[in-house]
Formats: C-alpha cells, sequence, structure tokens
C-alpha cells in the first residue's frame, strides 16, 4: 500500500514574504567572492553540476575555504550572444575597510585556480548580482530575473545573474559588490532605487538581509541601530565588537553613531519548507532586540 501523498507547499518566497520572515542576520557568509562567467546551463549544484571541470572545482573550492570566499557563477541578463570564447572572472574583497574588485579575462576553466590568485585589474564602479538559480529554487528563477532584466537597464554593464547566493525564501536576492550587502524580497522598482541609493553611499534598509563579511548577530544589530539612528550610510554603524552576551544573547559594539546594541538569539519551527525543493518544515534564526544604548558622548 502507499502512503498519503506528499503534502504540496506554495512557493517559499510568497510564504515567507506573506510571513513576516525576518530579512535581518540572514545573509551568508562571505568575505570575498569568485564570479565565473558561465553562460550555462546551471545545474543544481551551481559549480559542481554545470560542466565544469572537477580538478578545478576542487582547487576553486579549497582557496575559497582558506579566504572565506563565495564561488558564484554569473551570466549577463540579456543572455546577448557572446563572440569568440573569453569569459570574464572578478574577485570581490567585501571586508570593511577593504573593498576592492578585481577582474581579469580567462578561455579555459584550467586558467581558473591562477586567476584566484592572481592581482588582475581594478574593475571600475560597483557590481550587482541578481540570483537566478531557477534549477535550484524555482522561486529564484521565477522572481529573479525580472529584476536582473531591470537592473540591466538601468545599470548597463554592472548588473548579472547570479547562481546560488542562499536563502532561497528571500527571492529575489540582490548582491550589492563591493561591500557584500545582500537584499531580500525587494520589488523591481525598489531594487532598481535601492542600487541608485548603494551608489550614492546610501541603503534601503527595508530589504537589507545583512553584508556578508559580518556574522549574523553583527548584521542583526545594525539593523535595529539603523531603525533607532535613521543612518543608512554604507560605512555607518561601523562593528567593533560582538561577543555573547549569557546563554541565548549577544552584546554588540558600534561605532559612527557609537551604540551598544543587545540582542536575544532564538529558533522558530516554522512548520514549513524554507526552501521550494525542502519536502519538511524546517526553522529559522531569529535576533530579537533586548537593548539598545546610544553614547552621549557621540558625535
Amino acid at each position: 500500500m502507499t502512503g498519503p501523498p506528499a503534502p504540496i507547499w506554495p512557493r517559499c518566497s510568497f510564504v515567507a514574504q506573506a510571513a513576516g520572515d525576518p530579512l535581518e542576520g540572514s545573509a551568508p557568509p562571505a568575505d570575498r567572492w569568485f564570479l565565473i562567467e558561465h553562460p550555462g546551463p546551471w545545474g543544481r549544484g551551481g559549480l559542481t553540476d554545470s560542466g565544469l571541470d572537477p580538478g578545478v572545482v576542487a582547487a576553486l573550492s579549497q582557496w575559497a575555504t582558506a579566504w572565506s570566499a563565495r564561488l558564484v557563477l554569473v551570466r549577463r541578463p540579456e543572455r546577448a550572444a557572446r563572440n569568440g570564447t573569453t569569459r570574464r572572472w572578478f574577485r570581490v574583497d567585501s571586508r570593511p575597510g577593504h573593498e576592492s574588485i578585481r577582474t581579469g579575462e580567462f578561455t579555459a576553466d584550467a586558467e581558473l585556480p591562477a586567476a584566484a590568485r592572481s592581482t588582475g585589474e581594478i574593475a571600475e564602479g560597483p557590481l550587482n548580482l541578481v540570483c537566478a538559480h531557477g534549477r535550484h529554487d524555482t522561486c529564484c528563477a521565477v522572481r529573479g530575473r525580472p529584476v536582473a532584466a531591470a537592473l540591466a537597464a538601468s545599470a548597463p554593464g554592472s548588473t548579472w545573474e547570479c547562481s546560488h547566493v542562499g536563502g532561497c525564501r528571500f527571492a529575489p536576492a540582490v548582491v550589492l559588490l563591493p561591500h557584500g550587502y545582500l537584499l531580500g524580497g525587494v520589488p523591481v522598482a525598489d531594487a532598481v532605487e535601492a542600487v541608485r541609493h548603494y551608489r550614492a553611499g546610501n541603503l534601503d534598509p527595508r530589504w537589507l538581509r545583512g553584508r556578508t563579511s559580518l556574522p549574523p548577530a553583527a548584521q542583526a544589530a545594525q539593523h535595529h541601530a539603523r531603525a533607532v539612528t535613521g543612518k543608512t550610510g554604507i560605512d555607518a554603524l561601523r562593528v567593533l565588537g560582538l561577543e555573547p552576551d549569557g546563554a541565548e544573547g549577544w552584546r554588540v559594539e558600534l561605532a559612527e553613531p557609537a551604540c551598544t546594541v543587545l540582542l536575544r538569539e532564538r529558533w522558530v519551527d516554522t512548520g514549513r519548507p524554507l526552501t521550494c525543493a525542502a519536502t519538511a518544515p524546517g526553522r529559522m534564526r531569529v535576533f530579537d532586540l533586548a537593548e539598545l544604548h546610544r553614547s552621549t558622548k557621540d558625535t
């Protein structure tokens, strides 16, 4: 006898948005990024399932582990026909105070491990990545591709579709490089405006998941401090210190303006899968604001 049919779950990002899943503190860890132009097709596993040489993937993965980097495939949203076989790579440093983008070209996958360690050339201007990895999660394609197309039209040459970056239920996901700020659930028109704000040195907190080079608790602390102080500059609320505060708490010291943020971390059973591909209910991490103190000496 067969068992009862598996439940049919709605698309993860629409459910998460309706439920009000908190964005803050959900940006995946990455001090650096290595972007590889790859027109596709992309398999579900990204680098490991898209036709790249396994030895090259292993070498890049070893480099990424050593440097706390994230490896992603990128392609132009317009899918324009390419001349020849030359493709681009980008190496991005997203650490506070070290923000930079380097780039170069390659014609064979075997060149990529050396490219990840090379100097490369300085790339002009910020880059926008939009997750459109439909084979990893349907929401990323359905909601990401319209955003990528709109950003490509408003900021030609600086927008790329990318493979999985994490947190599919927050699709569409937009990565603002070089700083590594991650936006989630942002509508098309707001995404265009958010990129304009970023290029002007500011952030739109409504869609901000956090900065990938910061621990989740620090991301959440900045979120709560932005809400209280109104500071939205890309370099505002610099993290000075992060330490545990009791069994489930965090104490985060911020500067410019000076703040002390106390958080309580908890895990919530959602009663639903957190991705379109998942088959079982998941848990999500939440950071509640316990206290926030602004320094009276801050100027």
